[in-house]
């Protein structure tokens, strides 16, 4: 699309993840060698280019980026590149409270962390582990450190339908943003039915009818989200609605996969090997030079529009946690 503004990266670190949610990785798969990810180094030498060409906004993603060793080394590279101006983490909490003090030292901005029941039980056996007590207590202790923290809830019928308005309430003790995510239909998110953000919304303003669109806040975030203020919350609920409220022609990212696949978007399998570039055996200058032509079309490269509500245009075969969360 022409004139597209390109401004926000997401990179996953790792297809590998401590959780085994229903609708992302069910069950053990067979991970990607170490020797196909792309090294710290590597991300930093991509990152660098894409910042000459417009990249200001950098988020951290997996599978769960935490256990990959070093992720706050990661984040410590990220944020000394020139012209980058915030580097944020997407994480499932249960690993966060232990790095915390190590990536608030590397200059995290702002931290995502996913959460989409908090029925202990469901929480067991929507992600195969007993982790709920500790991601609450990563959010406490995120909000405690004055970290910019956000809720990522995945809204599904099968989920957290009835739970809308407990997960809204989140933000009523602490000044976060809980986000209603609809479920795309990708990988084993197929399998789910996705909850319309506009029900969701039709649920939360019937409980408070004195909802009002939020004003920007400062520093909360570069994506598509749109916040909603419940007066005397703390925080804010947040909906982002790409099946029902298709946001592309607005859409600014570009996904790096662990492999260092290059994304322009979910809904299709075109990608640039950015790998296959960086270990080439050209000169620092020739890599260089095309990674920057790669980053400088890529506004142009991305598709107007996802068709996700047509399934037979869906050419996006792999999981998310291979594509990057």
């Amino acid at each position: 699309m022409s004139g597209r503004k390109i401004d926000y990266l997401r990179i996953s670190l790792t297809d590998r993840c401590n959780l085994r949610c229903r609708y992302c990785m069910p069950h053990d798969i067979d991970s990607v060698p170490m020797s196909e990810i792309l090294t710290y180094e590597e991300i930093r030498e991509i990152t660098r280019v894409a910042a000459q060409e417009g990249i200001r906004h950098v988020r951290v993603t997996g599978g769960e980026p935490l256990v990959r060793k070093g992720c706050p080394d990661c984040v410590r590279m990220l944020k000394a590149i020139p012209g980058i101006e915030t580097v944020m983490l997407t994480t499932n909490g249960i690993w966060l409270r232990k790095f915390l003090p190590d990536l608030l030292e590397a200059g995290l901005d702002g931290v995502n962390i996913s959460l989409d029941t908090l029925q202990r039980e469901k929480y067991r056996e929507i992600t195969g582990y007993d982790g709920l007590e500790e991601v609450l207590k990563a959010v406490e202790a995120c909000v405690s450190a004055g970290i910019r923290t956000k809720i990522n809830v995945a809204a599904a019928r099968e989920i957290n339908e009835t739970e809308i308005l407990d997960l809204a309430r989140l933000s009523e003790k602490w000044p976060v943003d809980v986000r209603f995510i609809e479920m795309m239909p990708i990988g084993y998110g197929k399998e789910y039915h996705g909850l319309d953000n506009r029900r969701v919304l039709e649920m939360i303003k019937n409980r408070y009818p004195d909802l009002q669109e939020a004003a920007p806040a400062a520093g909360a975030g570069f994506g598509p989200a749109v916040y909603m203020q419940i007066p005397g919350f703390l925080g804010r609920t947040g909906l982002i609605s790409p099946i029902h409220g298709k946001f592309c022609q607005s859409c600014n990212r570009l996904r790096l996969t662990s492999t260092g696949k290059l994304k322009y978007c979910l809904c299709y399998d075109d990608a640039e090997d950015l790998r296959s570039v960086i270990r080439s055996g050209e000169t620092p200058e020739e890599k260089q030079e095309r990674i920057r032509k790669i980053f400088r079309a890529a506004g142009q490269r991305k598709p107007a529009g996802h068709r996700f509500e047509e399934p037979d245009q869906i050419s996006e075969k792999k999981r998310m946690n291979e594509i990057g969360g």
